[in-house]
């Protein structure tokens, strides 16, 4: 019997900041470093971790680092310190109560009280998602699942603004072994650099992401005429909160539409599939609030043949962990976000090192918890405490 219940005594948080590799530009800024925040629940002698990864300006969702603190410290910790929490559909209901959005914050809680049962019951994460599934009623055939899941890359735009920087990170990246390419496009980087990678990948696996910088009476002949170069499909060309014109959109080009920033619901998602806007969507546990939303959202993919690929922010190992497991179950068609920490940090920089091997798969990690895979070094060097209930 998998328990569910943990009164949670004792909660910590921590800043994070892990210099990246290479800077990470997409259509609305760029990053130098990952900045994000780990939570730690404890019950008795056991322990969940967490993170919610925003960024620190609000150019992805409206969350920043500092809003999501202020939240935890002026309202969500107090309402689970002390608290016996029933199940994770309980944890879900205090976090949302009174709360509208705020969903990377909910979705750093409600992550490390999964990690949190994960210890208690000494179970991996697989095996607690397997167990929801079933609770769901989703159909057998989709909880098959696998120990391992292939990526792909996302290339930023980069800094210099160069084709020829781009052309030559493809290159690498597939002699790496990735699985596919996603370039990051916006207004002024958008056919050209399709095209140039094209011409060097040739029919390898493609698709570009917008994050919604794109305008749809403005830009959807530069759509149509992308059509040629055979991508899977484009993610989230469009407003971020917008289905209507994606529906548009998905009628007047022949490539696909992928949602990912719009998407932060089932609820949404039904909505999706009512006006045809979508059906190839990217799951992202921090912008759609949480794990359990996660599986309510797989359940409603599967049974409505939409197609499913994991998307990440990206995070530390730490916040990697419930996306690499829900990815691997069988739903998830497409190579997922998430990449060998080597790539966004140089190697053993991570607090929880991912590796992928030549073929492109990241095996999951074997653990009933994520505090036995933690590099302990790393979570010292990078994070700072900023606050105990103790």
């Amino acid at each position: 019997m998998i328990l569910e219940n943990a009164r949670i005594d004792d909660i910590e948080l921590y800043e994070v900041k892990i210099p990246l590799k290479i800077p990470f530009q997409i259509s609305g800024g760029v990053s130098y470093f990952r900045k994000s925040l780990i939570i730690v629940l404890h019950s008795g002698e056991y322990v969940g971790y967490g993170e919610a990864a925003p960024f620190e300006e609000p150019y992805y969702s409206s969350e920043t680092i500092s809003s999501v603190k202020m939240l935890y410290l002026e309202l969500l910790f107090k309402r689970i310190l002390g608290e016996e929490i029933n199940s994770i559909e309980h944890i879900n209901d205090i976090l949302s109560k009174g709360v509208r959005g705020n969903n990377f914050a909910k979705a750093g809680m409600e992550n490390a009280y999964w990690d949190l049962l994960c210890d208690i019951n000494k179970i991996s994460l697989k095996e607690l998602i397997t167990y929801k599934l079933k609770q769901l009623e989703v159909n057998e055939e989709y909880i098959n699942n696998e120990d391992y899941i292939e990526s792909g890359v996302s290339v930023g735009i980069p800094i210099d603004n160069s084709i020829d920087t781009l052309k030559q990170w493809v290159k690498e990246y597939i002699e790496e072994g990735y699985k596919r390419i996603k370039i990051k496009i916006k207004p002024g980087w958008d056919i050209n650099a399709l095209k140039a990678v094209r011409e060097v990948i040739g029919d390898f696996p493609l698709w570009t992401d917008s994050n919604s910088s794109f305008n749809f009476e403005k830009h959807k002949d530069m759509f149509k005429a992308m059509d040629e170069y055979n991508c899977l499909f484009h993610e989230q060309p469009l407003n971020h909160d917008d289905i209507l014109d994606h529906a548009k959109l998905a009628r007047y080009i022949k490539t696909p539409i992928c949602l990912d920033e719009s998407l932060k619901s089932s609820i949404i998602g039904a909505q999706a599939l009512e006006i045809e806007a979508s059906r190839i969507w990217n799951v992202k546990i921090q912008r759609i609030g949480g794990l359990l939303e996660g599986l309510k959202i797989y359940k409603l993919a599967t049974n409505n043949n939409v197609k499913l690929w994991g998307g990440t922010m990206p995070e530390s190992g730490i916040g990697a962990i419930p996306i690499m497991n829900l990815s691997s179950f069988k739903g998830f068609c497409y190579p997922a976000d998430v990449e060998a920490s080597e790539r966004w940090y140089g190697k053993n920089q991570d607090i929880v090192e991912i590796n992928m091997n030549k073929q492109g798969q990241i095996y999951l990690p074997k653990c009933n918890g994520i505090q036995e895979i933690i590099n302990w070094n790393n979570f010292k060097n990078f994070t700072t405490r900023i606050y105990s209930s103790k």
